[in-house]
């Protein structure tokens, strides 16, 4: 049987603070055996915000740790709110956006950072969804990835 919780505290991550809604939207909602999260962006340990555009003044693999950071802020979210990442069985879907020059071409390769990240937590299994990951000109507050999913609960 998985155990996200476990699994988790054997990488020895530390989830920063669950981020708080910039605007009117709910960053969490349930709807009968599915939850959904809202985007989130990419937040330091101290909950402070990770800037920078990939591609000009963010080279990619701090952007693909930024999506890590995504990643974490959304554990921390799903963590808060039902208590346990054992609440979770699997990754449905991720939706991830890169923050972007226009010639920058690997944006899978930044939002793995949230991917391996899943992965890891509920196992290849159920750790892994569907998933997109496409680029912008820009995100709010210049953030390099923003990341929205669903998962399906137990």
């Amino acid at each position: 049987m998985q155990n996200p919780e476990a699994n988790f505290e054997a990488l020895g991550l530390i989830l920063p603070p669950p981020p708080k809604p910039i605007g009117v939207y709910r960053p969490f909602l349930i709807d009968g055996k599915h939850l959904y999260l809202s985007g989130h962006g990419s937040f330091n340990e101290d909950g402070s915000l990770i800037i920078g555009k990939v591609g000009d003044d963010m080279d990619i693999l701090t952007g693909k740790m930024a999506a890590k950071q995504v990643g974490l802020a959304m554990l921390a979210t799903i963590k808060a709110n039902l208590g346990s990442l054992n609440r979770v069985k699997r990754v449905i879907k991720v939706l991830g956006m890169v923050n972007c020059t226009p010639d920058f071409e690997k944006h899978p390769y930044i939002i793995n950072g949230c991917s391996e990240l899943f992965a890891a937590v509920w196992g290849p299994d159920n750790g892994i969804g569907v998933r997109s990951a496409v680029g912008f000109n820009s995100l709010p507050d210049n953030i390099p990835v923003e990341i929205e999913a669903m998962f399906e609960l137990i």
